[in-house]
Formats: C-alpha cells, structure tokens, sequence
C-alpha cells in the first residue's frame, strides 16, 4: 500500500499529541540496555546490532558486574571476548570491532568515550544511530535516534514517508518539540518494541489507534 501521510500543516501538532499520549504510558521510558559506565554503554550498543536487547544484557551484565573496561577487553583478546559473546548474533565481526574500539578509546581518547559525531563514528562497528545513541544517552544533546522501531511506529502513523532511517530523522526532528530531546525516541522505540510490532502488532491495546491511519500496515515508499 502508498504511504498514507497526515496532512503536512498537521504533523507537527500530532507528533506532540502522540508523544503526549506516550508519555503518560511510559513516564519513565528509557534505554533498556545495561551498563555501569559509558565505555559499557558503547559495547552494549555496538552488540545490540541485529540483536535484541535482552539478548545483550544476558550476556554482558555478568561481565559488567566483575569490571569490565577496555583494558579488560585488550587483556582477553579478540577470541578471548568472542568466547564470551557467541551467543549475540554477527559475534566474530562484533568481537574485532570492540577490540580495536577499546584500542582506539585508550589510545586517542585517554580511555573515555568520545563525545562528538565525528569521533564516535570514526570508531568501527559505530554508525548514525549508534552515535546518536551515545550522544542523547551519556551527553544530553537534542539527537532523534531511528532504529528499526521508531521507523516503523513513526511511518506508519504517517509522519513521514522516508524511504531509510536517515531520512526519518531529519523529518521528525523537524516535527519533535526540541524540549523532548534526547528522549522522544525512547518512547518510540518502547511503543514499537511492546505494542507497534512488525509482525504483528497489537492494535487493540495501543493507546495511538485512532490517530494512525495504517491501523499496523507497513505503507512501502513510493
């Protein structure tokens, strides 16, 4: 089906209704993923790729609970780490690219996480929606991160018809109140990951059924 779009004049008023309602279901929406320190934060995201989050916890909180930092990864080696994480999906890509992170965060970043864009996606493994992540999450600015959930929660309430995630963002931070950010998209992406589902959404319980006019359709790009 042809992507069914609110009228323009009328998607910046009802992106602030639907974050409204979100709101008042989700309070205290936030990244579900497990860390204690940033460097932990930055690992878990880079291994959330592809996966679940509850998959990533599983494997990764007892690591954070004994110390985990990118010393420790270094001292266990590339295989040493992937032992620990084969069960998370692309794991022998995941393990090189968190080595070499913890190699490249020692060496040029005196072992923090950096704090830009350009630094953050200069890391491997580390791409838009990961550096939007780490910058909302650990340093506050006003970033709209799109992963798959809040492109599919946000398309099919028609407040856009981007054709990638990219797109998506510049179009919602045009309709996004900026006093939301960093956190509008968590309430996204929780709607998405609970309720807006891909395969089968529970539109009988969503508290956005009447303003989405796909009712749970996917509208393909035109």
């Amino acid at each position: 089906m042809p992507p069914i779009l609110i009228a323009k004049n009328q998607r910046r008023d009802r992106t602030e209704t639907v974050l409204g309602r979100l709101r008042e279901t989700m309070p205290a929406a936030q990244n579900e993923l497990l860390y204690q320190t940033p460097f932990q934060l930055l690992v878990s995201v880079v291994l959330s790729a592809k996966v679940t989050d509850k998959m990533v916890n599983r494997v990764m909180q007892p690591l954070y609970e004994q110390g985990f930092t990118p010393e420790t990864v270094i001292a266990w080696g590339v295989e040493g780490f992937l032992a620990r994480i084969r069960t998370i999906g692309l794991a022998p890509t995941k393990a090189r690219n968190v080595h070499r992170i913890s190699e490249i965060v020692l060496e040029r970043f005196q072992g923090e996480v950096p704090a830009t864009r350009e630094e953050l996606e200069s890391l491997p493994g580390v791409g838009r929606k990961t550096a939007n992540v780490i910058l909302g999450e650990l340093f506050k600015q006003p970033i709209f991160a799109v992963d798959t959930h809040v492109f599919r929660v946000t398309r099919r309430l028609g407040l856009h018809d981007a054709p990638n995630p990219d797109k998506a963002e510049r179009a919602m931070l045009d309709l996004v109140d900026p006093r939301h950010l960093p956190g509008a998209h968590h309430w996204f992406l929780l709607h998405g990951r609970y309720v807006c589902k891909a395969l089968r959404p529970e539109c009988e319980r969503c508290q956005l059924r009447e303003l989405c006019p796909t009712q749970g359709r996917d509208p393909q790009p035109s």
